[in-house]
Protein backbone atom coordinates (compact mmCIF):
# COMPACT_ATOMS: atom_id res chain seq x y z
CA UNK A 1 0.00 0.00 0.00
CA UNK A 2 1.34 3.41 -0.96
CA UNK A 3 1.64 6.18 1.59
CA UNK A 4 -0.97 8.89 1.46
CA UNK A 5 0.69 12.28 1.73
CA UNK A 6 -1.30 15.10 3.29
CA UNK A 7 -0.27 18.73 2.75
CA UNK A 8 -1.22 20.95 5.67
CA UNK A 9 -0.32 24.29 7.18
CA UNK A 10 2.90 24.28 9.17
CA UNK A 11 2.63 25.04 12.87
CA UNK A 12 5.33 25.65 15.45
CA UNK A 13 4.49 22.24 16.92
CA UNK A 14 6.08 20.78 13.77
CA UNK A 15 9.42 22.45 14.50
CA UNK A 16 11.37 19.45 15.81
CA UNK A 17 10.46 17.25 12.84
CA UNK A 18 10.95 20.07 10.34
CA UNK A 19 14.37 21.13 11.64
CA UNK A 20 15.46 17.47 11.58
CA UNK A 21 14.31 17.23 7.96
CA UNK A 22 16.03 20.47 6.95
CA UNK A 23 19.24 19.36 8.69
CA UNK A 24 19.25 16.14 6.68
CA UNK A 25 19.02 17.83 3.28
CA UNK A 26 22.13 18.79 1.36
CA UNK A 27 21.72 22.26 -0.12
CA UNK A 28 19.77 23.78 2.77
CA UNK A 29 21.78 26.22 4.85
CA UNK A 30 20.58 26.63 8.41
CA UNK A 31 21.58 29.50 10.68
CA UNK A 32 20.55 31.27 13.87
CA UNK A 33 17.59 32.58 11.87
CA UNK A 34 16.19 29.04 12.01
CA UNK A 35 15.82 28.68 15.77
CA UNK A 36 12.41 27.70 17.09
CA UNK A 37 11.85 31.25 18.35
CA UNK A 38 12.65 32.75 14.95
CA UNK A 39 10.62 30.23 12.96
CA UNK A 40 7.69 30.93 15.31
CA UNK A 41 8.03 34.67 14.54
CA UNK A 42 8.09 33.89 10.82
CA UNK A 43 4.98 31.70 11.02
CA UNK A 44 3.09 34.34 13.04
CA UNK A 45 4.06 37.06 10.57
CA UNK A 46 3.06 34.92 7.57
CA UNK A 47 0.02 33.06 8.87
CA UNK A 48 -1.18 30.18 6.71
CA UNK A 49 1.55 30.45 4.07
CA UNK A 50 4.00 27.69 5.09
CA UNK A 51 3.29 23.98 4.70
CA UNK A 52 4.38 20.49 5.63
CA UNK A 53 3.81 17.17 3.90
CA UNK A 54 2.85 14.42 6.30
CA UNK A 55 2.69 10.69 5.60
CA UNK A 56 -0.01 8.42 6.95
CA UNK A 57 2.21 7.67 9.95
CA UNK A 58 2.11 11.40 10.74
CA UNK A 59 5.80 11.81 9.98
CA UNK A 60 6.76 15.04 8.23
CA UNK A 61 8.41 14.16 4.92
CA UNK A 62 8.35 17.62 3.32
CA UNK A 63 8.32 21.26 4.35
CA UNK A 64 8.46 24.77 2.93
CA UNK A 65 8.50 28.24 4.44
CA UNK A 66 6.62 30.94 2.55
CA UNK A 67 6.16 34.61 3.28
CA UNK A 68 5.75 37.97 1.63
CA UNK A 69 6.59 41.61 2.19
CA UNK A 70 3.35 42.95 0.75
CA UNK A 71 4.80 43.13 -2.76
CA UNK A 72 6.62 39.87 -3.50
CA UNK A 73 6.49 36.35 -2.14
CA UNK A 74 9.52 34.46 -0.88
CA UNK A 75 10.08 30.73 -0.53
CA UNK A 76 12.62 29.26 1.87
CA UNK A 77 13.89 25.82 2.82
CA UNK A 78 11.88 23.59 0.49
CA UNK A 79 12.78 20.05 1.54
CA UNK A 80 11.47 16.56 0.85
CA UNK A 81 12.86 13.46 2.52
CA UNK A 82 15.15 11.56 0.17
CA UNK A 83 12.98 8.42 0.41
CA UNK A 84 9.88 10.38 -0.69
CA UNK A 85 11.23 12.23 -3.70
CA UNK A 86 9.91 11.98 -7.26
CA UNK A 87 6.32 11.71 -6.00
CA UNK A 88 5.26 15.31 -6.64
CA UNK A 89 5.46 16.34 -2.98
CA UNK A 90 7.72 19.34 -3.57
CA UNK A 91 5.50 20.59 -6.40
CA UNK A 92 2.41 20.21 -4.21
CA UNK A 93 4.05 22.19 -1.40
CA UNK A 94 4.97 24.99 -3.82
CA UNK A 95 1.48 25.03 -5.39
CA UNK A 96 -0.07 25.43 -1.94
CA UNK A 97 2.22 28.40 -1.29
CA UNK A 98 1.32 29.96 -4.64
CA UNK A 99 -2.40 29.58 -3.95
CA UNK A 100 -2.06 31.34 -0.60
CA UNK A 101 0.16 34.08 -2.03
CA UNK A 102 -2.39 34.68 -4.78
CA UNK A 103 -5.12 35.03 -2.13
CA UNK A 104 -2.91 37.72 -0.53
CA UNK A 105 -2.65 39.58 -3.85
CA UNK A 106 0.97 38.59 -4.47
CA UNK A 107 1.73 37.90 -8.14
CA UNK A 108 5.48 37.22 -8.13
CA UNK A 109 7.67 35.01 -6.00
CA UNK A 110 11.43 34.85 -5.37
CA UNK A 111 13.69 32.31 -3.70
CA UNK A 112 17.33 31.80 -2.88
CA UNK A 113 19.34 28.74 -3.95
CA UNK A 114 22.99 28.15 -3.12
CA UNK A 115 25.06 28.33 -6.30
CA UNK A 116 26.41 24.80 -5.71
CA UNK A 117 22.94 23.27 -5.20
CA UNK A 118 22.49 21.79 -8.65
CA UNK A 119 19.64 19.50 -7.61
CA UNK A 120 17.73 22.47 -6.21
CA UNK A 121 18.32 24.58 -9.30
CA UNK A 122 17.16 21.72 -11.51
CA UNK A 123 13.93 21.41 -9.55
CA UNK A 124 13.14 25.14 -9.69
CA UNK A 125 13.83 25.24 -13.43
CA UNK A 126 11.62 22.18 -13.88
CA UNK A 127 8.67 24.04 -12.35
CA UNK A 128 9.33 27.09 -14.56
CA UNK A 129 11.32 29.40 -12.27
CA UNK A 130 14.09 31.21 -14.09
CA UNK A 131 17.50 32.23 -12.79
CA UNK A 132 18.02 35.96 -12.88
CA UNK A 133 21.36 37.30 -13.99
CA UNK A 134 20.53 40.97 -13.48
CA UNK A 135 20.67 40.88 -9.66
CA UNK A 136 23.21 40.21 -6.95
CA UNK A 137 22.45 39.54 -3.30
CA UNK A 138 24.17 41.68 -0.70
CA UNK A 139 23.94 40.75 2.98
CA UNK A 140 25.07 42.34 6.22
CA UNK A 141 24.78 41.29 9.84
CA UNK A 142 23.02 44.06 11.76
CA UNK A 143 25.08 44.76 14.86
Amino acid sequence: MEDIIIIREMSIEDYEQVIRLWSSIEGIGLSDADTQVNINKFLKRNVGLSFVAEDNGQQIVGAILCGHDGRRGYLHHLAVSSICRKKGIASRLVKNCFAKLKEEGISKCHLFVFSNNQQGMNFWRHIKFHKRNDLNIFSKVIE
